[in-house]
């Protein structure tokens, strides 16, 4: 766990890709669906944000060799993390320190961006994992 205040920012395709599945999840719910899968990976979007802005190094480290160049050129990151969702899916995150004029001002903040929700499959393809 962390002592330090963390924020979450959902960007680009992970933006996209929560707000379509948000508007799914609304509309079943309105025609009285109880349980899909759509609900179970927003929940499960739901619950994995709410333990990163308690421990930000809950996902796991993805290596810097294994940096989709998607990530280098979109978000010019330094590191990526990624977390398992319901149903084969990932939560993709990179993380940053927000600048401080004062250097020796301890930091008790870190940004977290979400750079992606993706499937088990398209996963595999940005990081190039074959025959698995």
């Amino acid at each position: 766990m962390t002592d330090k205040r963390v924020s979450i920012k959902l960007l680009g395709d992970a933006k996209e890709a929560y707000l379509a599945l948000k508007k799914i999840v609304e509309d079943e719910r309105k025609k009285g669906v109880e349980s899909s899968f759509n609900q179970t990976l927003f929940r499960s979007i739901e619950d994995k944000i709410a333990i990163l802005k308690r421990d930000y190094d809950f996902g796991i480290h993805i290596p810097k060799d294994r940096i989709g160049r998607k990530y280098i050129i979109e978000y010019d990151v330094t590191n990526l993390w990624k977390v398992n969702l319901s149903g084969g899916w990932r939560m993709i995150y990179t993380l940053k320190q927000p600048q401080r004029e004062n250097t020796e001002v301890e930091i008790l903040s870190i940004w977290l961006d979400v750079l992606d929700i993706i499937s088990h499959e398209d996963y595999d393809k940005i990081f190039n994992y074959r025959g698995r």
